[in-house]
């Protein structure tokens, strides 16, 4: 298990009382989401559907890259970005 720290889009702030980042020990993204769903029931439902799939309006980064597969793993130090995805026409 790697120590990561994760980074919430506003629109999570209301399951982790308003905290922005959250530290915690996996080693996966799916660990990192576990994890953070113990501390904070429910929010992974925002983040992943049903099928275990990021849902559509969100998107989320290991660093600088984007990431889909929930079985990404995480290095020591990581940090994990989970925003809302822009749309528009």
């Amino acid at each position: 298990m790697a120590s990561v720290r994760v980074r919430l889009a506003p629109l999570l702030y209301s399951y982790t009382g308003g905290q922005k980042w959250i530290d915690l020990e996996a080693g996966t993204v799916r660990e990192a989401l576990a994890s953070l769903d113990r501390r904070f029931p429910g929010i992974a439902f925002r983040v992943v559907d049903e099928q275990e799939s990021v849902r559509p309006h969100i998107n989320i980064f290991l660093g600088e890259q984007s990431v889909r597969d929930l079985d990404t793993p995480v290095a020591e130090g990581s940090e994990i970005y989970i925003v809302g995805a822009l749309s528009g026409g």
